[in-house]
């Protein structure tokens, strides 16, 4: 005697659905794991978000402003430091919280129907959509708020911000595995960002550097990124210097060999954790 299982059409058995559609549900389920991990479940937890760079760039024109009477390009030293800043501050986020997606979701990762790629999405998606919502939220309040007369050139600045992006997810997949297999590496990671705000031009332009410091500079891939974020937003800026392969590639490299490491370790890295 046979079991006769009928199915209607387009009707699968759980085990045999496709596996995009489980991927779907694991980056869903861990992507609203974060947002009320990390941000809480009242507004101030995203509010905060918004406000840490709100400080830091009140603080940088406040300084600047006493010492300056302009800053590098424009009139408004707000404006000028919120086009670096953003973008800077996007990549320093997103890449620390995609290199810690591993450590973050250890326990979940048992489960067979969640991998280490579904926990490297939901945390890159989550941190992308807020830093975007961040990077909207100033610009215009700045330029509401001191009345500015700026045509903004959204394709310039959603490149910039999209490389910036970009850069984060390659830096941050490499590091949630170098982070997880070697725990010195946290620290001298740690040691080597630290010079890094000011060598990403977010205190001035490109054009100022002296040479033969430029051409050094320039191999810095956030300097492109910052770039042409100030040539989204100021109309004159020329920001001929910036190459888009550049650091797509220099994005690239370290995500594919953190997914190909990741491919072949992740299952160590879970269980000795």
């Amino acid at each position: 005697m046979t079991d006769d299982i009928s199915l209607t059409p387009g009707q699968l058995p759980p085990a045999s659905r496709p596996a995009r559609f489980r991927t779907g549900r694991a980056v869903a389920a861990l992507f609203i794991r974060e947002m009320s991990t990390t941000y809480g479940r009242n507004a101030m937890g995203y509010a905060w978000a918004v406000l840490e760079p709100v400080a830091g760039i009140a603080l940088l024109s406040l300084v600047f402003s006493l010492a300056f009477r302009a800053p590098s390009l424009g009139t408004n030293f707000a404006l000028f430091y919120a086009s670096g800043l953003l973008p800077f501050m996007a990549y320093l986020d997103i890449s620390q919280k995609v290199a810690l997606s591993l450590r973050f979701s250890r326990q979940l990762l048992h489960y067979p129907g969640v991998t280490f790629v579904d926990a490297l999405a939901a945390r890159f998606l989550l941190n992308t959509i807020t830093q975007t919502l961040v990077l909207m939220i100033l610009l215009t309040g700045i330029i509401i708020a001191f009345d500015l007369r700026v045509i903004l050139d959204i394709p310039h600045l959603a490149l910039g911000f999209g490389l910036a992006v970009w850069l984060a997810l390659g830096v941050g997949t490499l590091n949630a595995y170098l982070l997880s297999s070697f725990p010195t590496w946290e620290r001298s990671w740690a040691i080597l960002n630290r010079p890094l705000f000011i060598l990403s031009c977010v205190l001035f332009v490109f054009d100022d550097v002296p040479q033969p410091y430029q051409d050094w500079l320039w191999f810095n891939p956030l300097i492109h990124c910052v770039g042409l974020v100030r040539a989204g937003i100021y109309a004159t800026y020329d920001a001929s210097y910036t190459s888009v392969g550049y650091v797509l590639a220099v994005g690239g490299v370290p995500m594919a060999l953190g997914l190909l490491f990741l491919r072949r370790h992740h299952r160590n890295i879970i269980d000795r954790g």
